[in-house]
């Protein structure tokens, strides 16, 4: 073990080098990616492309664990180097705990199946949270830091293999000259402002004013209930007259009011309706097709129930008590024909679709929801009206819902159609 030890270590200020510069490519590809999947606008214009940048963003998690695994190894031998200088000894228990930080919660969030929703938020909020405060940290540790080592006036741990002494070679015939590794005197120090000390400090201030916000943004939303029911229906740029009148059960919710908070992804600029521009309809392979308007919609029978949501990308909201129309009860109104096997669903966004069989409808939870936790639902969370499909993954529950169609043939859903499972069925520690 010992020799393979020193085997490894050896030439070992040039490894150390290659760490920081395959570091420094995985956190960009990680960096562009990660962004990527989490900006809305990216979900549209990549489509299908995005569940490559995902597999991707997964593999790149997983290769950060070579240079982590292989600096293990070399982390005697460069702890023994720093060990007269604090502010470096510190800097690099920062980056391992971001970079093991950051694999642990990456590999607990693309094991959502198996360690469950509770882990997997937890996850999810660590994995953010380095991200916002670790990643412009990461960035600028990685461009600089390789500099740095390339500087030979300013690293302490030598490029020479493990010798004290660099041998140069002369001419054959003549004396070989042995000279002594030592490190720059004050005099020969480079001056505290350069152009690289410009630069670096440039960098660090781009990062701080690019990330900051949008982090600040983002540990605010995570901190937060989300605002009184005041605020969001200030906020909602849905104009329905008049707001539906929660039932009993739905207000105070018996669920207890929603624990967690939902997170905004859509495929198209959010929508907003008012009573003129709305409407919901069955159609389709049905014996009565029927439309509703606003006030007609409000007077069908409602039920509450309570449930979790779960999305695919590995956050969860527990307790949701909804309030609306069981889709069974919409199928009894309208009558299906024999010769309908699926159950399209479109969004008012006017792109987005998705579908289940009849057999799985028969589900008594799935319901057209007006409500949560006794207030209206906003439109950036689907309202006026959504679908609630418990058992199954969220992507599947159509926000914005003003249609449902019974065809015969299959239908292949939005996100199905880029790479997502058509049963999208929740594993049982999620069901």
């Amino acid at each position: 073990m010992g020799r393979l030890l020193a085997s490894i270590q050896k030439s070992f200020g040039k490894k150390l080098v290659r760490i920081h510069a395959w570091n420094a490519w995985l956190v960009a590809l990680l960096a562009i990616t990660g962004l990527i999947l989490l900006g809305g606008f990216w979900r549209e214009v990549l489509g299908e492309v995005r569940v490559w940048i995902r597999w991707v963003h997964i593999i790149g998690g997983l290769a950060l664990l070579v240079p982590v695994i292989y600096y293990l190894f070399l982390a005697s031998k460069h702890w023994k180097q720093i060990r007269e200088k604090p502010a470096q000894k510190m800097n690099v228990i920062l980056v391992m705990i971001l970079l093991i930080g950051w694999i642990v919660s990456g590999i607990l969030l693309w094991l959502l199946r198996q360690v469950g929703p509770t882990i997997a938020n937890t996850a999810l909020f660590v994995h953010d949270l380095l991200t916002w405060i670790g990643l412009p940290y990461i960035i600028y540790h990685s461009i600089t830091r390789t500099a740095w080592l390339k500087d030979p006036k300013k690293r302490s741990i030598k490029l020479q293999p493990d010798t004290n002494v660099a041998q140069t070679t002369a001419p054959a015939g003549s004396t070989t000259v042995i000279k002594p590794n030592r490190t720059a005197t004050p005099q020969e120090a480079t001056p505290f402002y350069t152009r690289r000390a410009f630069l670096r400090t440039a960098i660090g201030v781009g990062l701080a004013i690019s990330v900051g916000p949008t982090f600040l943004r983002w540990l605010g939303s995570s901190l937060t209930s989300g605002g009184s029911w005041e605020e969001v229906a200030a906020s909602n740029p849905n104009k329905m007259i008049p707001n539906p009148t929660p039932l009993s059960d739905s207000k105070p919710p018996i669920g207890g009011g929603a624990q967690g908070e939902f997170r905004v992804y859509t495929v198209t600029p959010i929508p907003s309706f008012d009573n003129s521009n709305w409407s919901f309809t069955i159609d389709g392979l049905v014996d009565k097709p029927q439309t509703w308007n606003w006030e007609q919609f409000l007077k069908i029978k409602r039920k509450v129930q309570v449930s979790d949501f779960h999305c695919v990308t590995g956050w969860s909201v527990y307790k949701n008590t909804w309030e609306g129309i069981p889709l069974l009860d919409f199928l009894s109104m309208a009558g299906v024909k024999p010769e309908a096997k699926t159950i399209k669903f479109y969004s008012g966004d006017g792109v987005y679709t998705d579908s289940i069989t009849l057999e799985q409808a028969q589900l008594k939870d799935i319901m057209v929801a007006l409500l949560h936790d006794g207030n209206i639902i906003p439109a950036d969370l689907g309202g006026p009206v959504r679908l609630v499909i418990p058992k199954m993954y969220a992507y599947k529950s159509v926000k914005w819902l003003n249609r449902i169609e019974l065809i015969a043939e299959d239908h292949t859903g939005y996100w199905e159609l880029r790479g997502y499972d058509k049963d999208a069925w929740l594993p049982d520690n999620l069901s």
